[in-house]
C-alpha cells in the first residue's frame, strides 16, 4: 500500500458517492420500481442503477480494482484491493419518500495477518444527499464531515446516551434482538431506529448518537461508516455471523462500550 494513490482513491469515491446521491435526490418523491419486495425489505431498480453508476466512475479512475456491492460483484471480490459499496443504504426509507438514506463506499485491502477479517478498510465515504453531508476518512487520519474534523461524544453514562438500534430482516434475528432491546430501553435516555446503518455509524462518529447496535448487518452497510467512526475516536466491534458477509456489531463512543451487553 506504500505507493498506492490514496488521495486519488478518496476523490474518486467522493465523486461517485455524490453522483449517486444526485440520482437519489432527483428520485426521492418519484414513483419507484421495485425489483423485489419481502416482509421487511425492498429492492429497487434504482439500487441497481446507482451501483452501476458508482461502478463506472470508480472503474474509470481505478480499472483494476474489483467491486463488492449489495447489488452484486464486479471482478474478483477477494482481490488485494476491492471497493465495498452500498448504493442506497436505507432503501426502505427512500422507497417511502423518507429523506434519510445514504451512499456508502469503502476501499479495502487484504489483511493476511488478521484472524478476524480478510480485508481492512482504508478509505470510508458516506454521503447523505438530502442533508448534503459528506463524511470521509482515511485509515490513520481524522474523520471529517464536509471537511470539518469530527469526534465522538463524551458521554460516560448509559443514562445519558441516545442509542440507535436496528433489527435484521429474519424472524430469528428479531426474536434474539427484542429481549436486548427491552434491556437497553430501561437503561438509556432514548432509543432511535433510523433505517440507515451507514448514517447511524457516522452519527455516532459526529456525536449525534452515542451508540449503534445491530445484528445480521451486511459488510457493505458498515465498511465505510465503521472506519469513519474509528477515526473519530469511537469503538467499532463486529463479529462475523452465518450468511454472506454478515456481522453482528456494536459501535459506540468508546466510553460506554463496556457497559453494553453484546446482543447474542
Amino acid at each position: 500500500m506504500k505507493h498506492f494513490p490514496i488521495n486519488k482513491a478518496l476523490a474518486a469515491a467522493v465523486s461517485a458517492a455524490k453522483a449517486a446521491g444526485a440520482v437519489m435526490r432527483k428520485n426521492l418523491t418519484a414513483k419507484k420500481k421495485a425489483n423485489e419486495i419481502t416482509s421487511h425489505d425492498i429492492k429497487l431498480e434504482l439500487d441497481v442503477r446507482c451501483q452501476k453508476l458508482i461502478e463506472r466512475k470508480l472503474h474509470a479512475a481505478f480499472p483494476k480494482i474489483s467491486l463488492l456491492g449489495e447489488e452484486g460483484e464486479a471482478g474478483d471480490a477477494n482481490a488485494e484491493y476491492r471497493w465495498v459499496v452500498d448504493p442506497i443504504d436505507g432503501t426502505v426509507n427512500f422507497a417511502h419518500g423518507i429523506p434519510h438514506a445514504s451512499v456508502s463506499i469503502a476501499l479495502q485491502v487484504q489483511s493476511p495477518r488478521s484472524k478476524v477479517q480478510s480485508h481492512q478498510t482504508i478509505i470510508g465515504v458516506v454521503y447523505d444527499p438530502f442533508q448534503d453531508e459528506l463524511w470521509t476518512a482515511i485509515l490513520g487520519g481524522p474523520a471529517r464531515m464536509n471537511g470539518r474534523v469530527i469526534h465522538v461524544s463524551k458521554n460516560r453514562e448509559l443514562s445519558e446516551c441516545i442509542v440507535s438500534i436496528g433489527f435484521a430482516k429474519s424472524r430469528a434475528h428479531m426474536e434474539r434482538a427484542l429481549p436486548y432491546f427491552l434491556w437497553l430501553a430501561r437503561r438509556v435516555r432514548k432509543i432511535r431506529m433510523m433505517g440507515s446503518a451507514a448514517l447511524a455509524l457516522t452519527y455516532v462518529a459526529t456525536g449525534r448518537l452515542d451508540v449503534y447496535i445491530e445484528r445480521g448487518i451486511s459488510l457493505w452497510d458498515i465498511a465505510a461508516g465503521g472506519l469513519i467512526l474509528e477515526c473519530a475516536g469511537g469503538k467499532f466491534w463486529r463479529e462475523a455471523t452465518p450468511g454472506y458477509h454478515k456481522f453482528r456489531m456494536v459501535a459506540s463512543n468508546g466510553l460506554v462500550h463496556k457497559k453494553l451487553r453484546v446482543p447474542k
